[in-house]
């Protein structure tokens, strides 16, 4: 298991629905070791702050893996580090195999995950194909956030180690599945709810999805 790539923010002004809209999503692989701080990578940007940033939300993985599958579907000869708005391109960490609450040494650097990736206009706005939601959504390639336990620096190539798994083993396929695909049960819900590393968005939706199960 290891960090690939450590991308940081070129942010840029686009137009989605003909509104014009400053956002950090596109990054760029940085050469060298990167200060990562509790709330982002130093030098990085994080514009929506309803959404993007914050302390459960710090950082941002995915994994190299996919990057074939979504080369394929959309006819790309092959995709740059960072396309899909990671800080952090990473090998041998899937979605169904990390769990919420699991923590992560990456470099001098102790990370948490906390959540998965709910994805928003700006991703399809970036991959040309605003109607990608749906299917990235229901792929389960969403990647995952990550909390910072311990700062320090990270950089490419840095090996990553997971030294404490979560005892109540959801995967964060399994919460994406629960938030956003129908999945899951009242049971299944509620032991989610006990992650103390939960991300409040993600705990807002089960939340939600629990009282509408009443």
């Amino acid at each position: 298991m290891q960090v690939l790539h450590v991308n940081r923010s070129q942010p840029r002004t686009v137009v989605i629905n003909g509104k014009e809209i400053y956002t950090g999503i596109y990054k760029e692989p940085v050469t060298g070791p990167v200060r990562v701080n509790k709330l982002t990578l130093e030098d990085d940007v994080q514009i929506d702050r309803r959404y993007h940033g914050g302390e459960y939300q710090a950082v941002y993985a995915y994994p190299m893996e996919h990057y074939a599958h979504w080369e394929k579907a959309l006819g790309v000869p092959s995709f740059p580090p960072g396309m899909f708005g990671e800080n952090l391109t990473t090998q041998g960490l899937l979605e169904t195999e990390v769990f919420i609450g699991d923590i992560l040494r990456a470099g001098g650097v102790v990370m948490q995950v906390t959540s998965a990736r709910i994805p928003c206009s700006k991703l399809g706005h970036k991959l040309n194909k605003p109607a990608i939601l749906k299917s990235f959504l229901q792929s389960g390639f969403s990647g995952f956030y990550l909390r910072v336990v311990e700062e320090g620096t990270i950089s490419a190539g840095t090996e990553v180690e997971i030294i404490e798994r979560d005892p109540l083993k959801v995967s964060v396929r399994d919460l994406l599945g629960m938030q956003r695909l129908g999945e899951g049960n009242r049971a299944s819900l509620e032991k989610v709810m006990e992650i103390e590393a939960l991300a409040p968005l993600a705990r807002k939706d089960l939340v939600a999805i629990l009282k509408k199960s009443r």
